[in-house]
């Protein structure tokens, strides 16, 4: 997570909360607590390596970069073993190999260090050329999705490349587009790897901070509270999470019209909430509204249309009251999705094991009905 506690007694702190070490910024909640830190806590055996390190926040992104890289490299060690970065073409490089997306064969194996550098190139140019807003957003989804499969990095290498990014613009100040940017990147990363606390911490204070810059784009302020929504939820604050899920999706749909891809994953969204809750009739309506808006705007093999698909799928089968025909037809569409995922995405990728989670739970349920 981001610093957002005070270093002394981890009371949570403003941001621009006064107290704080003069030489390596580090903040406190009050005076205090930054005497008895300096004095008696320890502070100043480490305050000269984090001023050196550029400072509290600099420092801290940096130590839980290396965290996570770590982290990643030991995950994916047997599959990487022995081969290539498919950027700096060295297998032999004292930082280890990982894969994170939907690459198979010998492709896709790379240094968590040459993604964050080719993104961070690709961002520096497109800032430097002035390019429009599809181009400067096309090079910044480098942070998130790899070059080659086009698909989005998951579990630890996102979470990896989160700490990366967030490392590389921390230093900014607070209003730079790139480092408001970069929050949301990082709280993205430890939500997909199952990090939800340390995810609200980012989420809530990308939040205060889009409020107290008077962000006048309310689609950033929609964006930042569907990601919320979705860590609620994993929290098990599943009722406040659906209100927030609705009321991001009717934004949605008033700013951006119901063909919006922003609008289709924020109902993706609503929609989940809904069956968390079991109230099957209400997702099933939603689900019937803009599963015709997928098929007609998304590709074939997107995953925001698999992963919808999957959801209605999840809605037919759980329902205590589902018929024959429902239990069938869930089956018969999870079969679908997971040969697609697999074709896509691989059999490792993370959607395409939750399509076989679920399809053997919708077998199950047909099959406990006596059928074969």
């Amino acid at each position: 997570m981001i610093l957002t506690t005070c270093a002394a007694c981890a009371k949570s702190i403003d941001h621009d909360a006064p107290a704080h070490c003069v030489n390596c910024q580090t903040r406190y909640c009050s005076d205090r607590c930054e005497r008895y830190d300096r004095r008696r806590g320890g502070h100043g055996k480490i305050c000269g390596a984090i001023a050196s390190g550029g400072g509290a926040e600099q420092h801290h992104a940096n130590q839980k970069y290396d965290e996570a890289v770590a982290d990643a490299v030991e995950i994916c060690a047997y599959d990487t073993e022995g081969q290539t970065c498919f950027i700096c073409m060295d297998g032999d490089a004292e930082e280890g190999l990982v894969r994170g997306c939907a690459c198979r064969g010998a492709a896709g194996f790379v240094h968590v260090s040459c993604l964050a550098r080719q993104a961070q190139v690709l961002v520096a140019e497109a800032e430097e050329r002035d390019l429009d807003d599809d181009a400067f957003n096309a090079r910044w989804r480098r942070w998130e999705k790899c070059g080659l499969c086009e698909q989005k990095y998951h579990g630890v290498v996102r979470c990896a490349l989160g700490w990366a990014c967030w490392k590389t613009y921390v230093g900014r100040p607070e209003e730079d587009w790139a480092r408001r940017m970069a929050m949301s990147v990082v709280g993205n990363g430890l939500y997909h790897e199952g990090h939800y606390a340390d995810a609200l911490v980012v989420q809530e204070a990308e939040l205060s901070m889009l409020r107290r810059l008077d962000d006048t784009d309310f689609v950033n302020i929609l964006a930042v509270q569907n990601n919320l929504a979705g860590t609620y939820q994993y929290l098990g604050q599943s009722e406040q999470a659906l209100q927030l899920k609705r009321d991001v999706y009717s934004g949605y749909v008033k700013l951006k019209g119901e063909e919006s891809r922003n609008t289709m994953v924020a109902a993706n969204n609503y929609a989940n909430g809904l069956l968390v809750l079991r109230r099957f009739e209400e997702a099933k309506a939603l689900l019937r509204k803009i599963l015709p808006v997928a098929r007609r705007v998304l590709g074939e093999s997107d995953t925001l249309k698999l992963t919808m698909r999957k959801i209605y799928a999840m809605v037919l089968h759980k329902d205590d009251d589902a018929t024959l025909d429902d239990l069938r037809e869930a089956v018969n569409t999870l079969e679908e999705l997971e040969r697609t995922a697999r074709r896509v995405l691989g059999d490792v990728h993370p959607i395409t094991e939750g399509m076989e989670d679920e399809l053997q739970d919708a077998q199950d349920a047909l099959y406990a009905r006596g059928l074969p």
